[in-house]
């Protein structure tokens, strides 16, 4: 590793069009989920300008049947789910409206070819919704174990909405990015060289009082989140380099579900497979082996093991176990990288990190994905049913492993 870098992670907030749509993908999820919590959902989301659009495959009891029939009052839960999810990140704009947007459900039952590799029969038990890689990571910048050039890039971000919503900052509109570049040394964060916020206004605020008083706001913000030791007179700031950003959301650009996987992961800090989170059941090894993913590593590294961590898991479609595991720590283990992947292996509580061990261990067959499709879905607080990928409740068992 290189002793001194620059480094580089954005966010988007809750009201970037590809968030908005995955917003309402994970709504679906957990609409359903709610309903069967062995249901298969596979949604994806169009939005633009005042038009909201459900497509993908699904079943389950209560919901919809083999031939497409949906159950009696299932789809005005739908659009109920779609509306209520763009009125809550505040949209009620003339170009995005939660009350008057177009909606359109195009989901349909899921393919049979598809349902015969991932349910169990016989003695097959439940295999992996598809093939593919998945990476968790892990690293000792910040206390939720993240990458802090991501870590910050959120938490500007949900300062700001925090604010939106609570009347504190009211020329503020749902439309956000935010951008975080780092000086490391040593593999540790030492100061803040350049920070990026575009963020949606009303309008007068991109010129003058107003505009002043936009960014000295931000500067605040800013302030608040990242340790004061990180910034100085050096640190460099574009705040709407643009000059003007009233057109936002899906109105400005369309979105889709799962474009920004790497705001959704480590903000470029680790490799990501490739599959996208939002819309998709826990049978999709996509989303929950990445979740165990960084289950596995945040614990590796809270328990000492490691400084920085990262894992892959692969699968086959139809196919319970995986097919492989790996660990790498980057040099900064205090034990070898095939003793850790054998001592994961050997816990059992982890159920053979098949999809069904993992969603067991983890308990994904609920409704507690929609807080995840903004802000990321790794780093947050462990509450509840929600993130429990983000427990460190393995510690002990892998210092046992490894005694």
């Amino acid at each position: 590793m290189r002793s001194s870098y620059l480094f580089t992670s954005e966010s988007v907030s809750e009201g970037h069009p590809d968030k908005v749509a995955d917003q309402i993908s994970d709504a679906i999820v957990d609409l359903f989920l709610s309903k069967d919590p062995e249901a298969r959902i596979a949604c994806e989301t169009l939005t633009t300008t005042q038009l909201v659009v459900l497509a993908g495959e699904i079943r389950g009891k209560g919901i919809m049947d083999e031939a497409g029939n949906w159950a009696p009052g299932v789809p005005e839960e739908v659009e109920k789910a779609v509306r209520d999810t763009v009125k809550k990140i505040g949209y009620e704009q003339s170009g995005f409206h939660w009350e008057t947007l177009r909606f359109e459900n195009n989901l349909h039952p899921q393919s049979a070819h598809i349902a015969q590799g991932v349910d169990a029969s016989g003695n097959k038990d439940e295999g992996a919704g598809d093939q593919g890689i998945m990476f968790g990571y892990a690293a000792n910048d910040t206390p939720d174990l993240m990458p802090a050039t991501l870590d910050y890039s959120h938490k500007i971000l949900e300062k700001m909405a925090a604010d939106r919503h609570a009347g504190i900052a009211p020329f503020l509109e749902p439309d956000a990015k935010s951008q975080v570049t780092l000086r490391y040394e040593g593999a540790k964060p030492v100061a803040a060289t350049a920070i990026v916020v575009s963020t949606q206004h009303a309008p007068g605020y991109d010129h003058g009082e107003k505009e002043a008083e936009l960014h000295a706001y931000v500067k605040s913000v800013v302030a608040s989140v990242i340790p004061n030791e990180l910034l100085s007179d050096a640190t460099e700031y574009h705040i709407n380099p643009t000059g003007s950003f009233e057109i936002g959301g899906p109105d400005g650009d369309a979105g889709l579900t799962g474009r920004k996987i790497i705001v959704d992961t480590y903000g470029g800090a680790s490799p990501h497979g490739g599959g996208a989170f939002s819309g998709k059941d826990p049978t999709k090894v996509d989303r929950s082996a990445a979740y165990i993913t960084r289950y596995l590593a945040k614990n590796i590294v809270a328990a000492g093991l490691a400084q920085r961590c990262t894992i892959q898991l692969a699968y086959a479609i139809g196919v319970s176990k995986p097919l492989s595991l790996y660990v790498d720590t980057h040099g900064t283990g205090t034990v070898g990288d095939d003793k850790i992947e054998e001592a994961i292996q050997g816990i059992e509580k982890l159920g053979g990190l098949t999809p069904r061990g993992i969603r067991t261990h983890l308990g994904l067959n609920k409704p507690i994905y929609a807080p995840t499709a903004a802000y990321g879905h790794f780093g947050r607080k462990a509450e509840g049913d929600f993130f429990p990928w983000e427990k460190t409740d393995l510690v002990e068992d892998l210092k046992a492993a490894l005694a």
